[in-house]
């Protein structure tokens, strides 16, 4: 039920999408065709639909780990823009080039996401205060923030950019997109096995399950939550980093990291808190982004399309959530593993 869920929702979304496209008049299975062709078509199709994949990646495993802890770090977005700020302010700011730029630029996106994570935790945890309210509001401190740094401290001759990141401090490209893609997956690879395959992703899960009963057992759960919110900020302003250094025009300016967060708290939501999952579906994501262009110049239709089908599955994928948590769908799930459990002991 868990797996069948979002693949049922991708489905019902298509669906609709080719209702919506077939009554502007325009052949769906000609668009959709399109889509795959813009996105996969060859290797440079490929590698920039994982380039736009790469950044909801990071967003999605920064929900997810965070989710797991039962803390609702709504605050991707701005922890995104801060790595970014930071790698900016450490690589222009000190003058680096090379693989010590390219290192402590890295570096200091995970250290400022960390602390931007940091702060809404603090204030959970000692003043009780709600963490979806808290990090949404320092998403508009980090954008503000940036554009402060790409307007005046780092700006591109007055321009509201700031001036590229050198060539030797990039990340490297390897088959025609940057090392950053690769990294995306490795985390994802190892959060997984953090969260499912270690004692201390163990307690993380039982702190999201039950934090009472955690307490009880003697769990740290206020360590465990703050560690939640910096582990995800970290995660999230790792990202930052990645596409600042990693993906062209190489410079902050107005837009970067817009609209990541939520989509990574989407992508989170739809791949059931699965790390591993969440890369599928973040790819999915940059599938639809990156074909969704290429469908309109060959079918004539609205980039909107892209944007409600997204939509649709983001709506259907939590919507069958919650009905397979219902107490009757529980019960009938129940029921059928049990018929089939006996059934299986009659043929024994």
């Amino acid at each position: 039920m868990m797996i069948l869920t979002p693949v049922v929702a991708v489905l019902l979304a298509l669906i609709i999408g080719a209702i919506i496209i077939a009554c502007l008049g325009k052949n769906p299975l000609e668009g959709y065709a399109a889509m795959i062709q813009g996105s996969l078509g060859d290797g440079a199709k490929l590698s920039k639909t994982l380039e736009r994949a790469c950044p909801l990646i990071f967003t999605g495993l920064c929900a997810a780990f965070a989710y797991k802890c039962g803390v609702f770090n709504l605050g991707g977005e701005g922890q995104f823009i801060m790595g970014g700020c930071a790698t900016a302010t450490c690589v222009l700011g000190l003058g680096l080039e090379g693989p010590a730029g390219l290192a402590l630029g890295l570096l200091a996106g995970i250290v400022a996401g960390a602390i931007w994570g940091l702060l809404p935790g603090i204030m959970k945890i000692t003043r009780g205060l709600n963490e979806m309210i808290t990090t949404i509001m320092l998403n508009y401190v980090a954008m503000y923030f940036m554009e402060y740094i790409y307007k005046n401290v780092y700006s591109d001759n007055g321009l509201p950019k700031t001036i590229a990141i050198p060539q030797s401090a990039r990340l490297p490209e390897v088959f025609g997109t940057h090392v950053g893609v690769i990294l995306a997956i490795v985390l994802g690879i190892f959060i997984w096995y953090v969260i499912f395959r270690t004692s201390f992703g163990f307690k993380i899960r039982a702190v999201g399950m039950n934090p009472i009963a955690s307490r009880v057992n003697g769990f740290p759960v206020r360590r465990l939550v703050l560690l939640a919110f910096i582990l995800s900020g970290a995660i999230a302003g790792l990202g930052g980093a990645v596409e600042l250094l990693g993906k062209t025009p190489y410079r902050l300016a107005d837009g970067f990291g817009s609209g990541f967060g939520f989509d990574g708290v989407a992508i989170a939501l739809i791949a059931q808190l699965n790390p591993i999952a969440a890369i599928f579906v973040a790819f999915f994501f940059g599938v639809l982004s990156t074909g969704g262009t290429m469908m309109q110049s060959v079918i004539g239709v609205p980039t909107a399309i892209v944007e409600i089908i997204r939509g649709l599955i983001i709506i259907f994928a939590v919507a069958g959530m919650a009905a397979v948590k219902l107490p009757k769908i529980k019960a009938y799930v129940a029921a059928r593993q049990d018929a089939k459990a006996k059934k299986a002991e009659v043929n024994a």
